[in-house]
């Protein structure tokens, strides 16, 4: 389904998955959160994944935000590749973009 695209943005701070493989992810605000689900639900696949492109200082990648039930917030991830381009790491404030 095609819809128009909407840019979300927001400051965050990376943090890593306590489990297997170590992700690392940013957490989209709750209100934020709330509103993507809210408009497009309808477009989730699987386990609450939305298409979505990102975009972190001069880094656009598409990729694709993830919806944790327990915390009830998208989880977009942070591959290695984008941290060391934008010189990330867990815990710094970062500005982060999303458009669905």
């Amino acid at each position: 389904m095609n819809h128009i695209k909407i840019q979300y943005g927001f400051v965050s701070k990376p943090w890593k998955y306590d489990g297997p493989g170590g992700w690392i992810f940013v957490s989209l605000p709750k209100k934020l959160s709330d509103e993507i689900r809210e408009t497009f639900k309808k477009e989730e696949a699987a386990w609450g994944r939305l298409k979505a492109s990102a975009r972190i200082g001069a880094t656009v990648w598409q990729t694709a935000i993830w919806f944790d039930r327990k915390a009830s917030t998208y989880l977009l991830p942070l591959k290695a590749e984008i941290r060391k381009k934008e010189k990330v790491e867990v815990g710094m404030r970062i500005d982060v973009s999303v458009l669905i």
